[in-house]
């Protein structure tokens, strides 16, 4: 009789999840990218669980190991295309997510607690593709592994210790690797258990949409419009993603990770994967160390700032000029710094690395926070009225409609 209580309390749950479930009509396919970035999430998961069925995590296998399960294991060059690829198409479908979050405000009240959780899932998610990375164990695994483990010496006191112990003895080696392999395999879970507690506070606070207004009476459930127009956008970002797993798979990869990692052959340019270009940039763009790493970790965790940085008004930058141009400032900024990222550490590239670095914290903790408070002064003056979340406008004629202002 439990048991049948617990599977019925299941279902009632995925029937509100997925038909009960309502949101706004006049959500676009930007709004896709979340279900996107959850299916890029199962197919690591369960690609990643096949291929650690054939991967050795030994210094001296590792390499072969991955030669074996391109050319020996059935459909083995599929799982690790689709796995590598996978990484790539994961972090571009939640930046996409993270900046559509960012241009329509859906950081403000009440949904603080969705986006620091977002922010940790993106943190989460570097962290994993960093240590996915060194698992081939080609030149650049081996160097990038060494390259920022090192970076935790120059934490005082405790930094060298805290380098052995990453490494598991005094150079990157078979415990190193070990250590990775474990984390690697372990942590996608963490991930996942991340992402549903994302998917209770969405469920809580319910979607937001374009206009940043939001209508009780003008929401559709989620079966059948949304489900079909998820499909739909699945279907098509499942051929992109097709298209580089079947005709471009080494593209979005570095050609010295197909060369077994040799301690004593020293790179000539050491770089990371592309969706960590950005943030290699502003670590290297500081000379001091210690410096450079806490820049590294605030570049992160100084998106989960927003919310208490923004304070309410109108949502949508459609509708906010000034912001809207930050905000795209922002995004081609960010896009310069991946572009940085890749290339030498020399003039002018360290110069242009340095003041994209001083723009992009620029912007976000302080232009893009002065202006909305400004354009909320000046809006709400101009208008003689207040607009609050949950309350209607008492001093225009949409007050019949009793509207909330949400993101």
């Amino acid at each position: 009789m439990v048991y049948r209580l617990k599977g019925l309390r299941l279902v009632s749950v995925l029937y509100e999840a997925l038909y009960n479930y309502s949101a706004p009509v006049n959500l676009t396919y930007l709004w896709n990218f979340g279900i996107f970035a959850l299916l890029c999430l199962i197919i690591q998961i369960i690609t990643g669980l096949f291929l650690a069925m054939h991967y050795t995590p030994e210094v001296h296998l590792a390499f072969d190991s991955v030669e074996h399960i391109m050319r020996d294991v059935n459909y083995g060059w599929l799982l690790r295309y689709i796995h590598a690829n996978g990484a790539s198409m994961f972090f571009i479908v939640v930046y996409t997510h993270t900046f559509r979050g960012f241009y329509y405000s859906s950081y403000v009240f009440p949904r603080e607690p969705l986006w620091v959780v977002g922010v940790v899932i993106l943190l989460l998610m570097i962290i994993i593709g960093f240590m996915g990375y060194v698992l081939p164990w080609g030149q650049m695994s081996f160097w990038g592994a060494t390259v920022i483990t090192n970076l935790m010496s120059a934490i005082p006191f405790w930094g060298g210790d805290i380098v052995v112990w990453l490494w598991g003895g005094y150079s990157v080696d078979n415990a190193t690797l070990n250590r990775f392999f474990a984390l690697h395999f372990f942590l996608p879970f963490v991930l996942l258990f991340l992402v549903l507690i994302h998917l209770l506070f969405l469920h809580d606070q319910k979607s937001n949409n374009p206009v940043g207004v939001y209508f009780s009476f003008d929401n559709s459930y989620m079966y059948p419009y949304f489900i079909i127009k998820d499909l739909y956008g699945v279907l098509l970002f499942l051929i992109f993603f097709s298209l580089f797993v079947f005709f471009y798979p080494n593209l979005l990869g570095h050609p010295d990770n197909y060369i077994p990692a040799n301690p004593l052959v020293t790179p000539a340019h050491i770089v990371p994967e592309w969706y960590l270009l950005p943030f290699y940039t502003i670590l290297r763009s500081i000379p001091d160390k210690l410096l450079g790493v806490l820049a590294l970790l605030f570049s992160i965790v100084s998106l989960a700032l927003l919310p208490f940085l923004v304070g309410l008004g109108v949502r949508s930058l459609d509708f906010r000029y000034y912001s809207r141009l930050l905000f795209w400032i922002f995004f081609f900024n960010s896009f310069l710094l991946g572009w940085i990222g890749a290339k030498p550490i020399v003039y002018p590239f360290l110069f242009m690395g340095q003041t994209f670095t001083v723009l992009y914290f620029l912007v976000l903790l302080e232009l893009f926070p002065a202006v909305s408070q400004l354009e909320y002064f000046l809006y709400f003056s101009l208008n003689n009225s207040s607009v609050s979340e949950g309350q209607p406008s008492s001093q225009n004629n949409l007050s019949f409609f009793k509207f909330t202002v949400e993101a």
